[in-house]
């Protein structure tokens, strides 16, 4: 396919892929169970941070996630003490266990007494850096200001150390897209869509190769600016909507 018909190929996945009928089988769905958006945004921070793996599973472990939390997971994050952390029950999904789900919760708690929201930092650093590669290196410095375990540092992207970031830009992607079409939140108003970069994963890093969007081998952050780059110039205001059609041709079609 030449520039033009490639453009044309991914619109076309991406218009019968982006609408509501998507929720039921993405793990989006968790946010979309909640109205406040406090609950929406610390909901899909949390579902994104375990976001890999078989999507059943993780469907079912944020699930149970916003059980433990009382499905009111700001009111917990506002309110909970150390002892309520502490004595959880036990949680694991793949890698992410209860040690890494106790620190998560103690430094958002902290983070949310510093800055507000997730919303007020990630506008506010986007306002003063322009850049979202930076706001995700200030987003980790800030969550380790919480005393951490070492094991729990691999489950927080380090974009600075060449992270793909895959959970943190999906996670960006859901709060700031407003397209209208019912399946990401816009909530973040203060990001534009033209500045996220694509939430890459073996999915859309594989279809982006075969489609030759992508050249580099590895799937880290070089590998992400490079795609964003190239899907910039069919969308430029709005790129990582061909997450629709990459992680779908990938996902549901085996392309």
């Amino acid at each position: 396919m030449n520039a033009s018909e490639l453009k044309q190929f991914l619109d076309e996945k991406h218009n019968s892929y982006n609408n509501p009928n998507f929720i039921a089988t993405d793990p989006i769905q968790i946010p979309h169970g909640f109205s406040d958006p406090k609950n929406i945004e610390i909901s899909a921070y949390l579902t994104a941070q375990i976001a890999w793996g078989n999507r059943k599973m993780i469907i079912n472990n944020a699930r149970k996630l916003m059980q433990l939390l009382d499905n009111n997971p700001y009111d917990f994050i506002q309110n909970a003490t150390i002892n309520d952390i502490n004595h959880l029950p036990d949680f694991k999904h793949r890698t992410f266990q209860l040690p890494d789900l106790k620190f998560t919760l103690a430094a958002l708690q902290q983070f949310y007494k510093t800055h507000g929201s997730l919303q007020q930092f990630f506008e506010q650093q986007f306002t003063y850096n322009q850049s979202i590669k930076e706001s995700l290196i200030q987003f980790r410095q800030q969550l380790l200001q919480t005393t951490y375990p070492v094991r729990t540092t691999k489950h927080i992207s380090d974009v600075a150390a060449n992270s793909a970031a895959k959970r943190l830009n999906m996670f960006l992607m859901w709060m700031v897209r407003n397209d209208g079409c019912g399946v990401h939140f816009g909530l973040f108003k203060g990001i534009p869509a033209s500045a996220l970069f694509l939430p890459l994963d073996v999915h859309t890093g594989t279809v982006g190769r075969k489609l030759g969007l992508l050249t580099r081998n590895a799937n880290d952050w070089k590998a992400v600016e490079e795609i964003t780059a190239a899907l910039r110039t069919f969308d430029a205001s709005d790129p990582v909507k061909y997450d629709f059609a990459l992680f779908s041709l990938g996902v549901f079609e085996k392309f």
